[in-house]
């Protein structure tokens, strides 16, 4: 188990708590998003679970009060394959009957995703991958940053994934409509496009207390990879299942470095950054394009049909910095 512990990276370094705090996890009714959800309620903070299947996230919801003995753990329905069901979830966000329970959002961890699923499209027909893992994420905090910004030294942290190294984002074609599919390729250019989004989204907040950062949390045995065939082969069972279980993460070790993100008081004011596990990393040279990643911002906000009113201003063109203050 130490050795596990060694090539996984870890617990949390920080013990820090989140009293009086607000955090939403997507995908949280399992795997990496419960464990996150978990930890986080340990930590004192109120946790909303956005999740596509209401009855699993409200049966993980009441395993959470239950485990952690926070009532303030709640369900809510959010389907990030459809840009019906983000306006709708945000909406009861920021404009909710229970204000005294929806006055802020300190932290929004976007952490839903599917991988290497067959050939589907969303509702608004999107390539499934582009449209759950970045597009819907997109949207959704697009839509709740006043929220955030009206809430203090506030964060978003968005799940990617290693794999953005062998991304390529096709502005053209991001739905792949003129290309054969390959699922494989669709993931990685979803993954990609969430660490682009992180990068301009820093930008455009600079000047206010809102941090945002990506981060690949390892490799974790959860049902994101239930599509990739892995395990169901003998010789992947078999043989190579002893060095799996050395590499692969638990979900709840897995959950670390998103929790780190969101509760290390060291990391206030560091922004638009990519962070491997605990450290910060630079991400593949695709993904520091900045242009690259404002012509990105451009076309997801015509395809998920954001008004100008909804569309954070940015900052002037520049480098973009290490850190702000808080």
């Amino acid at each position: 188990m130490i050795v596990l512990d060694s090539v996984s990276g870890g617990s949390c370094p920080s013990k820090a708590t989140i009293h009086g705090k607000t955090v939403i996890v997507t995908g949280a009714n399992t795997g990496i998003g419960k464990e996150t959800a978990r930890e986080l309620a340990q930590r004192g903070g109120r946790i909303i679970l956005a999740c596509r299947d209401l009855d699993k996230c409200e049966a993980a919801a009441k395993e959470i009060r239950g485990d952690t003995l926070n009532h303030r753990v709640d369900a809510r329905r959010l389907d990030l394959a459809s840009l019906t069901s983000v306006r709708a979830f945000a909406k009861k966000i920021v404009e909710g009957r229970k204000p005294r329970e929806e006055e802020r959002v300190d932290v929004l961890i976007n952490n839903a995703a599917v991988m290497r699923c067959p050939h589907w499209t969303t509702e608004d027909g999107f390539e499934m991958q582009l449209g759950v893992n970045y597009l819907g994420h997109f949207l959704l905090t697009n839509l709740l940053l006043e929220k955030l910004k009206a809430s203090g030294a506030s964060r978003v942290i968005n799940i990617s994934s290693l794999a953005h190294i062998a991304g390529h984002v096709d502005l053209e074609d991001l739905n792949w409509e003129r290309r054969p599919y390959e699922a494989k390729a669709a993931y990685c250019q979803s993954k990609l496009a969430v660490v682009l989004f992180t990068r301009e989204l820093s930008r455009r907040l600079e000047g206010t207390r809102v941090t945002a950062n990506a981060l690949h949390p390892g490799v974790a045995s959860t049902e994101l990879g239930r599509h990739t065939g892995m395990h169901k082969s003998v010789f992947s069972s078999t043989v190579l299942g002893p060095f799996f279980w050395l590499l692969i993460k638990t979900p709840k070790l897995a959950a670390q470095p998103s929790i780190y993100l969101a509760v290390a008081p060291e990391l206030s004011g560091v922004s638009g950054k990519y962070f491997n596990a605990f450290r910060q990393k630079d991400p593949a040279p695709q993904a520091q394009d900045d242009e690259a990643a404002q012509k990105l911002w451009a076309r997801s906000a015509r395809l998920v049909g954001l008004e100008e009113a909804e569309v954070p201003k940015a900052a002037s063109p520049g480098r973009v910095t290490d850190t702000r203050s808080s």
